[in-house]
């Protein structure tokens, strides 16, 4: 049930974070090796939808995956359908070349291809295992970022809450230095170029909560923590600094 074999993990795992930017782009194991990704595929979960109810609950998780993600990857596949120079990119090439997609498609290829890049990473940076706290050169970054690990807590947590309406909270890795950013909607820091490489993202749109926390999201947020998966995270982190 994993997004990618765990041979395809260690060749993607500590190159350059360009190369490891291209992970959900690869939404089929082993498949072929062509650059674009076009149709795009519902990545299967890497656990059971239950996995993680100490933080999201199953039926939750279901929806989310089956029906929202299933909706990005249906949608942007149907607004590339006219457009065969575009079918050849990426999907992190489409969200950094939005500049291409003519104007009439550009906000449907944005949203769509920005939900399905989310949600493939976001599936993978939690696991029923996580939680806790990083440790390693992740954990010093963190330390050496925001002073502390309960610190960066209170200010990734602060972006999440603080996110009007639909969206998600970031850690992002530039230059050797981490920072905590939140975008709009489907919008991802890799979208504005010089922004750095998103390592961990939360998504706060309602339809990852509501159905256990209502209106709660600081509850949601809170209880997120138990999920964290790091060493996906310490992975991606390690890949930004190459």
């Amino acid at each position: 049930m994993h997004l990618m074999s765990r041979r395809r993990m260690l060749q993607l795992t500590g190159v350059s974070a360009v190369s490891l930017l291209t992970i959900p782009a690869v939404a089929r194991e082993d498949k072929d090796e062509k650059k674009g990704g076009y149709p795009f595929e519902l990545p299967k979960l890497p656990y059971e939808f239950d996995a993680l109810d100490a933080a999201i609950d199953a039926k939750t998780m279901e929806i989310h995956h089956d029906r929202h993600h299933k909706a990005y990857v249906d949608n942007l596949n149907n607004a590339l359908k006219e457009m065969p120079d575009l079918q050849k990119l990426s999907l992190t090439e489409l969200v950094t070349s939005l500049s291409k997609v003519p104007e009439k498609s550009r906000a449907a290829v944005r949203n769509n291809a920005g939900g399905h890049l989310n949600h493939s990473w976001f599936w993978l940076m939690m696991s029923k295992d996580g939680g806790g706290e990083p440790s390693g050169a992740l954990g010093k970054a963190i330390d050496s970022s925001f002073e502390s690990f309960a610190k960066f807590q209170e200010a990734f947590s602060k972006a999440a809450m603080g996110r009007f309406g639909s969206g998600w909270a970031w850690l992002v890795a530039k230059e050797g230095k981490l920072t905590i950013s939140s975008s709009p909607n489907q919008d991802n820091p890799i979208m504005k170029e010089g922004s750095g490489t998103p390592i961990l993202g939360l998504d706060v749109w309602e339809h990852a909560y509501y159905l256990r926390y209502q209106n709660k999201r600081a509850d949601y947020v809170k209880s997120w923590w138990k999920v964290v998966n790091w060493k996906f995270v310490a992975q991606l982190h390690e890949g930004a600094k190459s």
